[in-house]
């Protein structure tokens, strides 16, 4: 009897541990299943409609203020924040304040910055994480933004996100994996490349009248505005790769502007009369100012990635993130990459004067390093922006 009461007792002992682990390990653990917030929304689906994944509206938050360096240099946004701004003027040259329009990247939300009233202020509610890019319309009154999807992340969106308080404009997708977008103040230009060649498109803004401007047997290209009817395409860059530029006309016939060059990078100014290129030699990088009616080049004393510059709106001049002893790498794969990273100082080139003038000493100022990327300038002049590739925060510069 004392032999069957001892095996009773550790069965029940038994079972009781049991239980115990079960409810600790196991039924305990459907309270720590990750769960989507309310209030949030997933990526559109891999194949999106402009009624199905559209962001959704968010609760009011207060965002953090910004951080004055100098009396220049302002710390917009710690970030990170979405390369590609919209930098606005307000008023007239003499009274004028200077808008900032931005997105972070985290959220998706869009933010605007008051240069002299330095306040940021919640413009848009909507909620799209993850973006990439943005590709502002002048105005600042929409983002083209492109963001990954799918279950490897694989497939590109492209969407138009309204920068609006009150709902009223709703966005709209562009075709998905494109390899290429610009936005002018009237059109959308867009490249879908393919084993056969990339053909370029060009739309109005709102997404309606869509038109074929010219193809190319080239697979591997970008391509952007370059003043009235005219654009700029080149191959994409790569040190292995002797790249070209071709300005194209409103027929869709190419002329060569500059090339064969390694690495080759090339950005129009507004009119397109000009256009920066970069390239490598070497190891080292170069850049030169390229006439893209005579085909003149004009070798410049200061080098970097062309993607780093920014034109102003009157092609007088292009600010560019110049690095100070760059590493050695391969350029400018390895910038794109992410595997280096730059110590830059804004410069100024003079077109007109033929002249190059260090405009920011950002690592002096700041006792940081600036690895510059995304400038904009408004069209007066007067405020710079740029975002810092090393921890995505957004600045301001008053020139």
């Amino acid at each position: 009897m004392r032999r069957i009461l001892i095996i009773a007792a550790v069965i029940i002992a038994l079972l009781g541990t049991g239980a115990f682990v079960y409810f600790r390990f196991f039924a305990g653990s459907s309270s720590t299943i990750a769960t989507t917030p309310s209030g949030t929304t997933n990526f559109p689906s891999a194949n999106p409609s402009p009624s199905a994944g559209t962001p959704t509206d968010m609760p009011e938050t207060v965002p953090a203020a910004p951080t004055t360096v100098s009396a220049r240099l302002v710390k917009i946004s710690a970030g990170p924040a979405v390369p590609g701004e919209a930098v606005v003027d307000q008023g007239t040259a003499s009274s004028s304040d200077v808008s900032v329009s931005y997105i972070e990247r985290e959220s998706g939300n869009v933010f605007s910055y008051l240069t002299r009233a330095d306040t940021i202020t919640r413009i848009s509610n909507r909620t799209l994480p993850g973006i990439q890019s943005a590709y502002w319309l002048p105005n600042a009154s929409s983002a083209f933004v492109q963001y990954l999807s799918g279950d490897d992340f694989s497939t590109i969106n492209t969407y138009a996100l309204p920068a609006s308080s009150d709902g009223s404009t709703q966005g709209f997708f562009l075709p998905q994996d494109l390899a290429g977008i610009a936005v002018s103040s009237t059109s959308v230009l867009t490249l879908a490349s393919g084993a056969n060649g990339s053909v370029a498109s060009i739309e109005k803004t709102d997404g309606t009248h869509s038109s074929q401007i010219f193809t190319t047997p080239l697979s591997a290209v970008r391509v952007s505005f370059a003043g009235k009817g005219k654009y700029l395409a080149f191959s994409k860059p790569s040190a292995e790769l002797a790249g070209d530029a071709f300005l194209v006309d409103s027929a869709g016939d190419f002329s060569r502007v500059a090339g064969p060059l390694n690495g080759l990078v090339a950005l129009p100014s507004p009119d397109g009369k000009w256009a920066l290129v970069s390239y490598t030699s070497g190891s080292a990088m170069q850049m030169e100012l390229v006439d893209t009616e005579t085909g003149q080049t004009t070798p410049l004393p200061v080098a970097t990635i062309a993607d780093k510059c920014v034109w102003a709106a009157d092609d007088s001049a292009a600010y560019c993130g110049i690095p100070e002893n760059p590493p050695s790498a391969t350029y400018p794969d390895d910038w794109y990459q992410g595997a280096v990273h730059f110590s830059d100082r804004i410069w100024k080139i003079d077109v007109a004067s033929r002249y190059a003038e260090l405009v920011l000493d950002f690592p002096k100022e700041t006792n940081d390093t600036l690895d510059a990327t995304a400038l904009a300038v408004d069209p007066l002049g007067t405020e710079l922006v740029f975002v810092n590739k090393n921890d995505g925060s957004l600045w301001g510069y008053q020139l």
